[in-house]
């Protein structure tokens, strides 16, 4: 009697930008991409709720060393915010709490509401969050209606633009710190315009310098398999560049540093022969730049 065995996982390298559809996890929908390519290893880069939709960058093998750096990149979004109720998650998967008159919109009005906002401002994390508090999830908390104070946290919204608007929905977008809740954001927009409101939608459009033009849906994936993957310095396009001689590239593979003047940003990107090989730091202390994460990739998977 014949065992149908698995094929061995596959070391798999590289970016592949999903278009997460609505109504799953993150987390779920990763497990769904490592198994179409059958790869060993595999994260992604700041989870989206189960409502949301857009960017969500997978990391496949050496990738997840950049995960991280992914994770405290800037973001921007679409976002759907519909006035005159209130939810208790701050978007459509929790119950209507509240109800509110909702005042009559202009482009003025919701213009002047948005300068608020824009710059550096301090933001309290919503309760159906995944903040901790002793150990446990804030929303394990939430769901038993128990309300933890939070502190409120510094964040900086870089824009904030509106898109379009009716009687009672606004739908804008958002370019913003991490650590940003557009959930929040928008509750305290339609606090500021006088009403309540929560998010019907929200659409992730860009991670650090990854841009959601070329994401893929899942189905989409499945067909072009390795032809939708991206080089992971993609990712750190934003990162000065240096390229390294063979002894050089030696030193930062294993560990050493190297006496360069400061660099324009504090990481950096390490090639050897058009290949990154890592991602590096600047030491104040000692005027150095060291690695922070060393990729192990064929010369064939060059940037």
């Amino acid at each position: 009697m014949s065992q149908f065995r698995r094929p061995p996982k596959r070391v798999v390298n590289g970016i592949v930008l999903l278009n997460k559809p609505a109504g799953v996890s993150s987390n779920g929908i990763l497990q769904q991409v490592i198994r179409v390519f059958n790869a060993k290893k595999g994260g992604h880069t700041g989870a989206l709720d189960p409502f949301a939709t857009g960017l969500l960058p997978i990391c496949l093998g050496e990738a997840t060393k950049v995960s991280g750096l992914l994770l405290d990149s800037d973001k921007r979004y679409t976002a759907t915010l519909k006035l005159g109720e209130q939810s208790d998650t701050g978007d459509t998967e929790g119950e209507i709490i509240k109800t509110l008159p909702v005042p009559e919109l202009s482009e003025e009005l919701i213009n002047e509401v948005f300068t608020q906002f824009i710059g550096e401002i301090e933001q309290v994390p919503p309760m159906y969050s995944a903040l901790k508090h002793q150990g446990k999830p804030l929303y394990f908390y939430a769901r038993q209606g128990i309300e933890i104070e939070r502190p409120a946290r510094p964040i900086r919204i870089l824009s904030l633009s509106l898109i379009s608007f009716t009687d009672n929905q606004i739908v804008f977008d958002v370019h913003s710190s991490k650590g940003t809740y557009v959930r929040t954001l928008g509750e305290d927009i339609a606090k500021a315009l006088g009403t309540v409101g929560h998010l019907i939608a929200l659409h992730r459009t860009q991670t650090g310098s990854l841009q959601g033009d070329d994401m893929l849906s899942l189905e989409e994936i499945e067909v072009q398999l390795d032809d939708c993957i991206h080089p992971l310095d993609e990712a750190i396009m934003h990162l000065q560049r240096y390229d390294l001689t063979k002894d050089q590239a030696d030193l930062i593979r294993h560990g050493g540093k190297l006496d360069f003047a400061k660099p324009e940003t504090d990481l950096v990107r390490f090639y050897e022969n058009d290949t990154c090989i890592a991602v590096g730091e600047w030491q104040e202390s000692k005027q150095l730049l060291k690695p922070k994460r060393v990729f192990n990739l064929p010369e064939s998977e060059a940037g």
